[in-house]
């Protein structure tokens, strides 16, 4: 916060990237892995995303970027609103792939593939339900997200609306981790965000899973 009061009001900042995750979904309440699934959001996710969306208005994005799938498009559709920014959609931002595991849930994938997840969690390169690996979900969100901060103004700042999963794995990639380390960065709870920064060694992390006081992580990210 600057010497004025206002959030955002500092100079030389450098580039931001603000990843904001979508509102509820009904698959999210029921623990039910998404994946790519196109499930919409819950009365209560499009309340999340309202609220969520005054809050980002504030940080007065330039762009705006988001998945395709119902979810991150309606959520980012309430940010438009408010900064008369037209939001571009982009399947590369959609969640990961993950097959058989989609529709199932948690304690559904525990029972029937509990070795696979075991290992996922172990930081291992799994095929979750024989869909995509993590690193390919990074290789196709990552680029999304660069490609549209490049076209940033000098300290500009753009949103990014995508899906825990893709969320975490780009982060990840964007800060140069190992993949086997990407765990170590917590899910995102409904309609949250983290933020990256533009420093002189690349890309840090700023904020993570900002926006709202503590609550679980519902989604395939958990």
């Amino acid at each position: 916060m600057s010497a004025t009061g206002e959030v955002g009001d500092r100079p030389g900042r450098g580039r931001r990237v603000i990843l904001w995750r979508h509102g509820q979904t009904p698959w999210n309440v029921e623990r039910r892995f998404q994946g790519d699934t196109d499930v919409e959001l819950t009365g209560t996710g499009v309340g999340q995303a309202r609220r969520a969306a005054r809050l980002l208005a504030s940080l007065k994005p330039d762009a705006i970027v988001a998945s395709d799938l119902k979810r991150a498009a309606d959520t980012a559709a309430e940010l438009a609103a408010l900064t008369g920014i037209e939001v571009v959609l982009d399947q590369g931002l959609r969640e990961t792939f993950a097959g058989v595991w989609q529709g199932l849930t948690h304690e559904e994938i525990i029972e029937r593939y509990g070795d696979q997840y075991t290992a996922w969690k172990r930081g291992e390169p799994v095929r979750r339900g024989g869909g995509e690996l993590e690193t390919e979900v990074a290789d196709r969100a990552a680029p999304v997200v660069l490609r549209h901060a490049e076209k940033l103004p000098e300290d500009g700042t753009l949103v990014v609306v995508s899906h825990g999963g893709t969320i975490r794995t780009t982060i990840g990639r964007l800060l140069g981790l190992e993949p086997r380390h990407w765990e170590s960065l917590g899910g995102l709870s409904n309609c949250c965000w983290s933020v990256l920064g533009e420093g002189a060694r690349g890309w840090r992390l700023l904020e993570h899973n900002a926006g709202t006081l503590p609550e679980p992580v519902l989604g395939d990210d958990d």
